[in-house]
């Protein structure tokens, strides 16, 4: 255990669909990783409880203050489409260890918003990414790797007694 700060974001970098956009891209949004749960209150219960019922899907996003062509032309409807969207980050300790972090994740982008442009102001572009994979690594350890089946944290399923029992 460390006992100065540690694991502060220091720069981050995006490739979407392997086309790096250093100095392109100005900010980006991992996907928050949230449980999904509903409240209860079954016969015999005098209050509600809040139960676990999943996981939550929330879409990746990130800004542009570049309009770039290869961005905005990855925006279609085919199906059968995937693009693949990767974020990385340099995580600093006080003590001046240096640990990357990595999150790839397999989608499509759904979203272009072009924003205000005025003579003189910065343009920015904001962008919606739909995962359909999520894999988050730290230091090369997987912390959080999801699709539409399985749910692992820290390398461990979430799901694998469920679709036993479903007979998956």
């Amino acid at each position: 255990m460390k006992s100065t700060p540690a694991f502060l974001l220091r720069d981050c970098a995006m490739w979407l669909n392997e086309d790096v956009k250093v100095g392109q891209a100005s900010e980006m949004t991992i996907p928050p990783f949230k449980v999904k749960t509903d409240k209860i209150r079954n016969a015999g219960m005098v209050m509600e409880r809040e139960i676990r019922q999943g996981y939550e899907r929330e879409n990746a996003k990130f800004k542009m203050t570049a309009l770039d062509p290869a961005t905005v032309a990855a925006i279609n409807g085919m199906q059968g489409t995937t693009d693949t969207l990767m974020i990385t980050g340099a995580l600093v300790d006080e003590d001046g260890t240096v640990t990357n972090a990595t999150c790839y994740l397999r989608g499509f982008l759904k979203e272009a918003d072009f924003g205000s442009w005025k003579p003189g102001d910065k343009a920015e572009t904001d962008y919606t990414f739909v995962w359909e994979y999520l894999k988050l690594e730290i230091g090369g350890a997987e912390m959080i790797e999801a699709d539409d089946f399985n749910v692992a944290v820290g390398g461990q399923s979430q799901t694998s007694d469920i679709r036993a029992a479903l007979l998956l």
